[in-house]
């Protein structure tokens, strides 16, 4: 009875230390490109041959190994050849750590060290069972490919995506019939000839990733390879029942593929969650070190960023606040475009001319992204600078209290007119509450008086009333305005409109909020480099089985 206790004791502790060392890895690299060429050959093996452009961002562990996940065990390993920005390195199966079947490529002297780029080329000659009988046309092959993918957590920014499916030879191009695109991708490949005059189907999403199992498939006539290479649906034998057995052998089993289970499910989830979420912590370290006293002075702006709001609600505040000081005009809110005042107005902010400059009209939305990304970085270094010597903890308090403050004094004002132009005066203080979407709705259940830059942040506004500007806050009666015009808007519709303007900011200027602000973070919060004793890894490995006759289940991912 005591050594299986100490079993089961031992089980866990050995689970808790790998938990420990697993969340302390901190691998963090960018995949710009992703190019795949899979050759489906005359005799119905695969060929691949992938072309991955990595940027190890600056703070994070070296790219030692590169786990190339295949789609399954029936690859053969002396047809696998890799190089380094053109320098061949080693593969060895042996060295693999992703999950299912694969090699790694062993990087030795052209490791890609952190703030480096480095080109990894690797080709895989032959791969057996990987065609299908299509489940549509029993005369029909069925290749479905997977590119390798990697764990998000390690992940940063978007990938150039390309795979090139090339056909067996003699394959006419009226033959075949291609599959449903992944998301993001175009609905029809690109179609053509290779070199050696065999039909080509290429699919590219210059906004995709390096974390997302994207699935690929095209179909052929049989006839064009051996039968003995197109597998048939597998046969489902129902597990046979029997009755549990509740002795303690079983709970010591029990114990020991919760282990394995945690291990390998739980360790990777709880990776996930906890680099998204240090993804999103965009204030480095040593503002967290406290001081004394309140730091004030801050502007709305300074607060949110102290406070770490989302970083579409930080731009639609500074959108908000160059408008109502006369600097810009939204032009049109999708695409957003601004005209900006020439000469700019005095008093604004550092943040703010940044934030203008990004907006040039010459600058393009790759453009306009970065510079904002530069903006964002360079302010919250300010406010960081600005934070020496004083507590966060208290700062953040007395910004809380003044939105709050802001927040009881609208509500407590006698009429709407007065209750919209406190809210004028306090519009970014209040979108500090996390809650400001439906606090709006709540405080508000008469109309809200736009203010009068109003019409300069929504160009629609004033063109469907058919006036020529916009509500004044604090208009005093109906009567002294045109009798076209509404008086306001509801509390829920305004709250709507400013709601779906930092949608609009995220969806159509920044992008993916979460994207933007992993950028940001690996500037101003980089992650931190991991133990010396571990080695750096990147890669991945298959995790699915093929269930569907249809499936070539070739698929890669789930590695480092």
């Amino acid at each position: 009875m005591r050594n299986k206790l100490l079993a089961i004791a031992l089980v866990f502790i050995l689970a808790f230390s790998i938990t420990t060392s697993a969340l302390a890895q901190d691998y963090y690299f960018a995949v710009e490109q992703e190019t795949v060429h899979a050759y489906w050959n005359e005799d119905g093996t695969l060929a691949l041959d992938y072309t991955l452009v990595f940027v190890n961002q600056p703070g994070a562990h070296a790219i030692e190994f590169v786990d190339m996940g295949m789609p399954n065990n029936s690859f053969d390993m002396s047809t696998v050849s890799a190089d380094v920005n053109s320098s061949a390195v080693s593969v060895d199966r042996g060295e693999y750590q992703g999950s299912g079947s694969g090699f790694a490529v062993v990087m030795g002297n052209q490791a890609i060290a952190p703030g480096s780029r480095g080109t990894v080329h690797v080709r895989v000659g032959r791969i057996s069972n990987v065609l299908f009988t299509d489940d549509e046309d029993e005369t029909y092959a069925s290749a479905v490919f997977s590119p390798t993918w990697f764990d998000s957590q390690y992940v940063a920014g978007n990938t150039d995506v390309t795979v090139v499916f090339h056909l067996p030879p003699g394959v006419g191009p009226d033959e075949p019939k291609w599959h449903n695109a992944p998301s993001g991708f175009p609905s029809e490949p690109e179609t053509g000839l290779d070199s050696e005059g065999r039909v080509t189907y290429t699919w590219n999403n210059p906004n995709g990733n390096a974390y997302t199992r994207y699935e690929f498939g095209a179909s052929f006539p049989k006839t064009y390879v051996p039968d003995s290479a197109i597998q048939t649906k597998p046969i489902f034998t129902p597990p046979t029942t029997t009755s549990p057995s509740f002795n303690f052998d079983s709970l010591i089993n029990f114990a020991c593929c919760a282990f394995f289970a945690f291990m390998f499910l739980g360790i990777p989830v709880m990776g996930v969650i906890n680099g998204q979420r240090r993804k999103l912590k965009y204030l480095p370290p040593k503002i967290a070190i406290e001081g004394h006293g309140i730091k004030r002075g801050l502007t709305a702006v300074e607060a949110a960023i102290l406070t770490e709001q989302p970083l579409d609600k930080v731009m639609t505040m500074i959108l908000f606040g160059v408008v109502k000081k006369g600097a810009a005009e939204v032009v049109t809110r999708d695409p957003l475009k601004l005209n900006i005042t020439e000469p700019l107005p005095e008093g604004l902010h550092e943040y703010e001319k940044n934030f203008l400059q990004a907006f040039r009209p010459e600058a393009n939305a790759k453009q306009r992204r970065a510079d904002l990304q530069d903006m964002t970085i360079k302010l919250v270094n300010a406010v960081s600078e600005k934070m020496k010597g004083f507590s966060r903890k208290e700062t953040v308090a007395f910004y809380k209290n003044i939105m709050e403050r802001a927040w009881q004094q609208i509500a407590a004002a006698d009429t709407p007119e007065v209750q919209s132009k406190l809210f004028d005066e306090a519009m970014e203080w209040t979108m500090l509450d996390k809650d400001y979407d439906e606090r709006t709705r709540r405080t508000f259940t008469g109309p809200v008086f736009l203010p009068m830059w109003w019409g300069r942040y929504d160009p629609g506004y004033g063109r469907s009333t058919g006036t020529s500007g916009p509500v004044s806050v604090g208009t005093p009666t109906p009567a002294s305005m045109p009798s076209s015009r509404p008086t306001g808007l509801p509390g829920a519709d305004f709250a709507a409109s400013v709601v779906g303007g930092m949608q609009n900011f995220s969806q159509k200027v920044i992008g993916n909020v979460g994207d933007f602000t992993s950028r940001v973070t690996n500037k101003t919060n980089p992650p931190p480099p991991p133990s010396r004793s571990s080695g750096g890894r990147s890669g991945g490995g298959c995790a699915c089985a093929c269930a569907c006759a249809g499936c070539a289940c070739a698929c890669a991912g789930g590695g480092r």
